[in-house]
């Protein structure tokens, strides 16, 4: 990862006074990519890929990438109800996990990074996981979208191998998915998101741009626990 984001990441860390590191969680379905992401933007196979649907992570995994940033990779979603009920009350908990500093307590978990396959319309999974999951955990204003394998979106055709970008064909397809998905995530869960972004993994096209929207995301202040919340989740 290039060393200038993450000093600009340190910097505004330490200007905000958060915790650190800042901890995000990254969830999605089984297949959209969670560890190639995370893969790529360290720069190296730090966390093993599933090969098609088959899933590699099955627990909540954590990778540090710097004194300021660590990612925790969730398994994917999508795989049977019992599967997919195990892994929900994972990642609950993660979220309402907390540490305490001079009695006071703050959410360990920073931000979610939730990530879309571009190659699908099919987003009912992980609508449910932000609807049913997350945005009972956690603010709405911590939470972003990111929409992986860009290449794939029009089944694999109009990518430019040899400049390793999207043909303009694509571009304007992928456009439009932006806004379909704010829309889709709008109707679907009442969440107001800023303008996902689109990358490859695979490629490693436009990875730098998420490691800015994380950086763009940094919330303003220390996640406050509401301990009625918490114990309403579980103890239900």
């Amino acid at each position: 990862m290039n060393k200038y984001k993450l000093e600009t990441l340190k910097e505004k860390v330490e200007e905000l006074n958060l915790l650190v590191p800042i901890d995000v969680l990254v969830v999605g379905a089984t297949g959209v990519g969670k560890s190639s992401t995370i893969n790529s933007l360290f720069g190296q196979d730090i966390t093993k890929v599933g090969i098609g649907v088959d899933p590699e992570t099955k627990i909540i995994s954590s990778h540090k990438m710097h004194n300021y940033l660590r990612f925790h990779d969730s398994a994917g979603l999508g795989d049977g109800k019992e599967a997919d009920l195990v892994h929900s009350k994972n990642i609950t908990s993660k979220l309402l996990e907390y540490v305490s500093i001079k009695e006071q307590k703050f959410g360990f978990i920073d931000l979610v990074l939730v990530i879309l396959d571009g190659g699908s319309r099919d987003f009912g999974t992980t609508f449910k996981l932000l609807e049913n999951v997350i945005l009972k955990s956690i603010e709405p204003e911590r939470v972003m979208v990111v929409i992986n394998q860009a290449d794939m979106a029009m089944k694999g055709n109009h990518w430019d191998f040899k400049k390793n970008k999207p043909t303009k064909q694509l571009f304007d397809y992928l456009d439009e998915k932006v806004v379909s998905v704010q829309a889709r995530i709008k109707e679907a869960t009442g969440l107001t998101i800023s303008k996902p972004i689109y990358f490859s993994a695979y490629h490693k096209y436009n990875i730098n741009a998420v490691m800015d929207y994380i950086i763009e995301h940094l919330p303003k202040q220390r996640r406050d626990i509401n301990w009625g919340k918490i114990n309403g989740l579980l103890f239900k």
